[in-house]
């Protein structure tokens, strides 16, 4: 129960079939309070019935490209609690035709979208976040993919907006570090997961990576969430500003 006692806001969870859900789970094995966001009440009913089982705080909706939305979701939560032990962060978004299409074919609005929920919504929350992390300290967790450090079909400007969260992981560790809040990201495998739909051609890619990976197999969402649970513990106490690789291996591997 290395997380009994503490409180971790997630946002956004989607789902069963969500990473965020599947790291919602480890935590709440392991003690931890669980504060959820989900983006609309599309779905707010599925959520709400998966947590009904946890200790948990049902935030509602909350629109990551809105600054208010935002800041009125750290006034509930600080309706219910005054500190924060964890913020896991796992918004990612591209419009399909920007996945679909050559990268050179990128819309500027869609290059904007994806960049905006990708990886500004994790500045925007830890700007919130902060009065609550460093009451006693906490950890920041984001989720990415190794499309943002190589170029991977199919990925496209998700590669980009991966690298520009990788990036802001580096920048926030640096900022925040000094409050004792420490800010780390996830680099997950392919995962059968509702966000994995909208990758072209992502299960000639989950079975490639299966072949070519030193483990042989594809991951589950249950290995990040485990990785979550310890990036989010105190065993994780002396672990910023670093890109974990939970793949089976496959980044190590040159051809």
């Amino acid at each position: 129960m290395i997380l009994q006692g503490k409180t971790i806001l997630i946002a956004n969870i989607s789902g069963r079939r969500s990473t965020g859900w599947a790291i919602a789970q480890s935590l709440s094995k392991h003690g931890a309070r669980i504060a959820y966001t989900y983006q609309t009440e599309r779905f707010g009913n599925e959520v709400r019935k998966l947590f009904e089982p946890l200790d948990s705080i049902d935030l509602g909706e909350c629109d990551v490209t809105s600054d208010d939305d935002i800041r009125k979701l750290f006034e509930r939560l600080g309706n219910e609690v005054n500190t924060l032990e964890g913020l896991i962060h796992t918004p990612a978004f591209a419009k399909q035709e920007d996945l679909a299409n050559d990268f050179v074919n990128t819309s500027r609005d869609g290059f904007k979208l994806a960049l905006d929920i990708s990886c500004f919504s994790l500045i925007a929350f830890c700007k919130q976040a902060l009065p609550f992390l460093e009451v006693s300290g906490g950890a920041v967790t984001t989720l990415t993919y190794i499309g943002g450090e190589r170029a991977v079909k199919n990925y496209n400007v998700m590669g980009v907006a991966k690298a520009a969260l990788e990036s802001s992981v580096r920048y926030l560790a640096a900022d925040l570090g000094p409050k004792n809040i420490r800010v780390n990201a996830i680099s997950a495998g392919p995962m059968r997961t509702l966000a994995a739909r909208g990758v072209k051609d992502f299960m000639v890619m989950h079975e490639m990576a299966k072949e070519k990976a030193p483990l042989r197999r594809n991951i589950e969402t249950s290995d990040v969430g485990d990785t979550a649970l310890f990036l989010s513990s105190d065993l994780a106490r002396g672990i910023t500003g670093e890109i974990i690789h939970v793949d089976s291996g496959y980044h190590i591997i040159g051809i």
